[in-house]
Parts: structure tokens; sequence; C-alpha cells
């Protein structure tokens, strides 16, 4: 899911290298049928602080989806700025995979959201939810609200936050390289975290560590399906456990737009999460050399997107970014 400061450890899988079954559609999901290992046809299943629903997203919402997503412009981000160096003895690294950020855009050189001190200068106000992606993500609040123990909701708690990850393979030289994994870690946002997966199905597990580079204790493994839901929260799988993604599957055949250079997408994860509002600021707001940092993204990003062209030029105008 998400992408984040492996802790303790990132831990890989190098799945298959075999190519997609012949005659796969080039984006889009297989029909299920092809696929007897799914779970789809379960039904929603959950356990205190745990929800996964295998079908979540209808045929007509994941077409809407994938006509969206084609729009897009992902972006691959270093993991390191001048404000935020590598440590002693690292260097400068690309992210695994390319992303794209919803609701606020949380810069890996701005070393994400991590209360209670990394709170200031994190978040940057970014595109608003497409309307499929608002009403799913509505019906997940109301989900959590109905299941989840009210002691694990906090106050103002809304998913007003979405990294989009994508995964698939790096292609370097004409090889492939999968990239279709996640290493250990734990999203620090408060509250519960909704996940969307699309495409084909991922291994995800809670894992406990006891220190940097101990075997991880699998607590509970969960496939992923295409167009499932997962929903987590509560003392037992935020704050004692970590997830990962162990290795995306190549069953289905599936493919996925944008086209990105360099980069071939078989599943795309949405994970919704919770930052308070007072704590995601407009571009124009950050710091000057918090703003310095993430400015050559900006750049990037605002030819394709109307909303970062604004945000870009309020910025170098120093004039208030009027909310989207």
């Amino acid at each position: 899911m998400s992408a984040r400061r492996p802790q303790p450890r990132a831990t890989g899988y190098r799945a298959s290298q075999k190519p997609g079954r012949p005659g796969a559609p080039p984006y889009g999901g297989a029909d299920r049928t092809a696929r007897p290992w799914s779970s789809a046809s379960a039904g929603p299943r959950n356990r205190q602080g745990l929800y996964y629903d295998p079908a979540y997203v209808s045929e007509t919402d994941d077409r809407e989806i994938r006509e969206w997503l084609a729009t897009l412009h992902p972006i691959w981000e270093e993991r390191y700025s001048s404000r935020n160096p590598p440590p002693p003895g690292q260097q400068q690294r690309r992210l695994l995979r390319p992303v794209y950020w919803l609701g606020n855009w949380q810069f890996a050189c701005l070393d994400y959201y991590h209360p209670p001190q990394g709170i200031l200068n994190r978040c940057v106000a970014a595109e608003p939810y497409p309307a499929v992606l608002a009403r799913l993500v509505a019906r997940a609040e109301e989900i959590t609200r109905k299941r989840f123990s009210p002691a694990d909701i906090p106050a103002g708690w809304h998913l007003n936050t979405c990294l989009v990850n994508f995964y698939g393979d790096r292609i370097e030289e004409g090889r492939r390289i999968d990239a279709a994994r996640v290493g250990e870690h734990k999203d620090f946002e408060p509250g519960p975290v909704a996940s969307i997966s699309l495409g084909e199905r991922a291994l995800f597990q809670f894992v406990r560590s006891a220190r940097r580079g101990d075997q991880a204790d699998v607590v509970h493994p969960q496939w992923l399906d295409d167009r499932s839901l997962l929903i987590f929260g509560g003392e037992q799988w935020k704050s004692r456990t970590f997830h990962r993604v162990l290795r995306v599957d190549r069953r289905a055949g599936c493919r996925f737009a944008p086209e990105i250079p360099g980069f071939e997408t078989r599943r795309v994860n949405f994970t919704f999460r919770f930052v308070p509002d007072e704590h995601i600021v407009p571009l124009a707001e950050l710091t000057p050399d918090a703003r310095a940092d993430v400015r050559g993204y900006i750049e990037e990003l605002a030819p394709y997107s109307a909303f970062f062209r604004d945000a870009l030029a309020r910025a170098d105008a120093k004039l208030p970014e009027r909310a989207p």
C-alpha cells in the first residue's frame, strides 16, 4: 500500500517473470472466470478493526476509474532533498514506483506526515477526488463508522488523502525489473485506513518484527483481489503491527493506462487516510526551503493539471491559494 518509510526493514519478493496470458486486454482486468484463485465470490468479511470486501467496486465504477487514470501523469520522486538529506553513508535514491496523490501530496523529500512531530510543511494541497472515488470513499467511511469501534475513530476523521500506487515492472534496457512490492511499514496518519485495489491480486500481510533485521512474524495474510476494499484500524492493526505487499501476481494479464515511460502497470492501489485539515497547506504557504524542494515536481505536474498550474502561479505571485 503505502511506499513509505520501511520499518524495520524493506522486504522484497521477485515475482515470476513469465508474461501475462496471450490475448489479455491492454488495459483492464481479465474476466474473473479465468482466475480460480480469486476470492471475489465470497462476501464481505470482518473482524475487530479489520474489514475486507473482495467485490467492492462495481464494473461501472471500475471503468470510470480506468478512464480517469488514463488522464494522470504519475511522477517518479526522489527520496531525499537538500532539506531532508540522506542518512550518513546513504545516497539519493528514487522511489520504487511512480505515484500520484489526491487531497494532499505528501512528497517523499518532505518526509511524509508523521505526528506528533512531523506535521508541519509535510502535506501540500492537491487535486480533489474524482466523482467516482468520492462516492467509493463516502461508502467506505460509512462502513468504517458502522463496523469499527468509536474509540478507534478520531475526532474529525474523514478519508481526505489518497496515495495512488502503480505496481508493475520497470523496463530497463529491455529487461523487466519487478517493482510490485512494498516493504514493512506503518501508516502514521490517525484513524482507520481504507485501501481499494484494481488489477492483479496482491499478497498483503500484517507482520511483527522485534527489531530491525529480524525475521518477520506474519500475523495475518490477505490476498487483495481486483476491485476489493480493505479497511484496517485500531491498536492491533495500526499500532502493534507493520504491513507490507509481498508480491503481485501476473496471472490475469492486467495492464493499466496511463502510459508511463520505462514502466508497465499491472495493479493500481488507492490508499485513503486522514490528515487533519489544518495540517494541509497550499503550495504558497510552505516554507521557502520546503517549496524549493518540491518545485521541480510541481513544475512537472503543472502541464497536465490545472490545479497545479494554478498552485504554482499563486506561489510565484505569493498570493493566498483558494480552496479547491
